[in-house]
């Protein structure tokens, strides 16, 4: 309902999206993939809860524009780039999908696994966009000041709260620690306020479910030159349903 608009009002080529949670905040499935692909949403990463949903292992091959993280142990389901030229740009867009390895899972260098695959890409596209889904600031920093120059941006993603530190990087990569989450916004990070609360009182399994008040669309709009890569503003996006 908000993306179409958004996307006519600001002239929006393509748009990316990460759905790790799409599916009743946990996970996502065939059926939602689906749903977002049509929303019109071009294409989609994820990060640590991207096998929540089982099904997804079984289908994840299916849909060439559905990202899991590139530093996955190899033989892993799914891909962790992709280069496409379904937009309206003059260049094939790449997009890079990374998880941290601060306070989450023993992966592979995030860092190391962006060089290589930039090589390769490198040959295809300049314009590049990664998302560096992760759960410390520092990392994400680290990571856009070690690519700065060399992709087009790079998003973090993975805390829920949209972060005010949007900028272009002396190299020209644009960078943003967190684009923001998509949902419930009276809630905690999307889930009931009251369930989360228990939790943190109790120290006891308490049952999650979806928040429904305040519902919001984050992100960001990235202006970026089709011939060098370079990116040339960055914006942050933040939408109520009920504006």
């Amino acid at each position: 309902m908000l993306l179409p608009a958004i996307r006519n009002e600001q002239g929006i080529d393509v748009v990316v999206a990460n759905c790790e949670n799409a599916a009743g905040g946990f996970g996502v499935t065939c059926d939602v993939i689906d749903e977002l692909l049509e929303s019109p949403i071009d294409i989609l990463t994820s990060g640590n809860h991207i096998w929540d949903k089982r099904e997804i292992i079984d289908c994840i091959d299916e849909y060439p524009t559905l990202l899991r993280p590139a530093n996955y142990p190899e033989g892993s389901p799914g891909r962790g780039w992709v280069v496409t030229n379904n937009h309206g740009g003059k260049r094939p867009l790449a997009v890079l999908n990374l998880e941290g390895r601060v306070f989450m899972r023993p992966l592979e260098c995030p860092f190391k696994t962006a060089r290589r695959i930039i090589r390769t890409v490198g040959d295809c596209t300049p314009v590049i966009i990664v998302d560096m889904h992760a759960e410390a600031t520092s990392e994400k920093q680290a990571l856009g000041r070690f690519l700065d120059g060399t992709v087009s941006a790079v998003i973090g993603t993975h805390t829920h709260v949209q972060t005010a530190d949007e900028t272009i990087l002396p190299q020209g990569t644009a960078y943003i620690s967190d684009a923001g989450m998509t949902g419930a916004f009276d809630s905690i990070l999307g889930i009931r306020k009251e369930a989360a609360i228990e939790r943190f009182l109790t120290v006891r399994p308490t049952k999650f479910e979806v928040a429904k008040k305040d519902v919001r669309l984050q992100g960001v709009i990235i202006d970026i030159d089709d011939d060098s890569g370079t990116s040339l503003a960055i914006s942050r996006v933040s939408v109520k349903l009920d504006a």
